[in-house]
This record gives C-alpha cells, sequence and structure tokens, in this order.
C-alpha cells in the first residue's frame, strides 16, 4: 500500500485526494456516476483510490478479523433489521405494509435475476463503497476524525442515503433508508470495515427482495402488531 501511495505521490493523485477542481470534480463524478447504472458510482471510488494513491482499508477494504464472522454476522444483521422494520417499526409510524414501488415483483420470476443483481451488487456493494467507505474518507478528509466529527459524518451519510430513496419509494423509503444508515454508518464509524456491511446491506435487499416476491408483506407488517 504505502509503494502504490508512493508511486502515486505526483500532482495529479495530490489533486484527488484534495478539495480543490480536481478533487470536487472527482466527487461530483463519482456521486453521478449510478445516474447512468449500477455500481458504476462504486467502479469510479476504486478507480479515485488507485489513481489518486489512497490506501484500500482507507474506504473500508481492510480485511476482517474473521471472514466467517464478517459474512456470517452481517447477514444475521441484516435479515434482522430488515424483519424489525417490516414488522414492528414502519408500522408503529403508519407505514403502508406494501411497498408499492417494487410491488411489480410480487411472483415476477422473470424479474428476478436483475433484481437480485441489483441489491447485491448494485447496493450491498456499491452502496456501501459509495455511502459509508468513499463517504467516510472524505467528509473525514474534509472535517476531521474527532467523535463529534464522527457523529457528524454518520448523520450526513444517513440523511444522504434516505434521501436517494426517496424518488421511488417516497417518504417512506427515506425514513426506512435514514434508519439503516445511521446503523450502518455507526458501525462503519467504529470498525472502517465494509465487508460486513455489504454482507448485511445484500442480505437485508435480498430479505425484502423474499418478503415481496412471495406477496408476504401483509403478513409480514401485521406480524407484531396486527
Amino acid at each position: 500500500m504505502a509503494d502504490r501511495a508512493r508511486r502515486f505521490d505526483d500532482g495529479t493523485a495530490r489533486a484527488l485526494r484534495g478539495f480543490g477542481a480536481a478533487g470536487i470534480a472527482a466527487i461530483v463524478a463519482i456521486y453521478l456516476g449510478n445516474a447512468l447504472f449500477e455500481p458504476l458510482s462504486a467502479l469510479l471510488v476504486l478507480a479515485w483510490a488507485w489513481r489518486s494513491g489512497t490506501p484500500w482499508r482507507e474506504i473500508g477494504f481492510g480485511r476482517p478479523r474473521s471472514w466467517l464472522l464478517a459474512i456470517a454476522g452481517g447477514v444475521a444483521l441484516g435479515i434482522a433489521i430488515k424483519l424489525l422494520l417490516k414488522a414492528l417499526i414502519l408500522p408503529a409510524l403508519g407505514a403502508p405494509p406494501v411497498n408499492a414501488a417494487f410491488h411489480y415483483l410480487v411472483g415476477n420470476s422473470a424479474a428476478l435475476p436483475g433484481a437480485i443483481f441489483l441489491m447485491v451488487v448494485g447496493a450491498g456493494v456499491g452502496e456501501e463503497v459509495l455511502f459509508r467507505g468513499f463517504a467516510f474518507e472524505r467528509l473525514g478528509k474534509l472535517i476531521g476524525e474527532s467523535a463529534g466529527a464522527k457523529a457528524a459524518i454518520v448523520a450526513i451519510t444517513a440523511l444522504w442515503f434516505g434521501l436517494e430513496h426517496i424518488a421511488n419509494q417516497g417518504t417512506w423509503g427515506f425514513l426506512q433508508g435514514t434508519i439503516v444508515g445511521l446503523v450502518f454508518g455507526a458501525i462503519f464509524a467504529a470498525t472502517r470495515n465494509l465487508w460486513f456491511l455489504i454482507a448485511a446491506h445484500a442480505a437485508f435487499d435480498l430479505t425484502a427482495l423474499a418478503i415481496i416476491y412471495l406477496d408476504l408483506e401483509r403478513e409480514a407488517a401485521g406480524l407484531l402488531l396486527g
């Protein structure tokens, strides 16, 4: 990692790591990437990290202490959070039992491969690289790494993540995205490792997909509150 950082310690690398014209342009290009296709933003983050000489661990790709615990623990957390939101938190707040934006997936086997790809690669990998790995690195360099700064970064990225879900899921998508963003952001602030969160995010979305595909949304939403 040190060799890579030295090899790219030139004007372009320093400009990409900074917040001048080149650095801001890179940030804008990265955040606009998903407007073309997912997960373009994540691919651009990886390209930015490589060319700027930013160590992979700084965007969350350090080796976990245990791959088994990272993957299995992430999957368990993702499933648990989705079920808790669907069966308790969102119904208690008055959310409708059916997610209208994705109701077309009920029994729609033809749409499953594309949906699974987007939920695992586009969301699980892509959104975690973008909203946790890259966003935390950039904001950390901008406002610091104090406890207060980390809390602010968690809040900023959670709101940003929630806003990303308004266009196709409305207010309830924003609320759910913000809650998930707070949980995932707090975990990333403490661990600075993406592998656990990639597994959790993919499991969260795949659980949601299974509930919708099997037409169990109403049953799941009424499971605890009736």
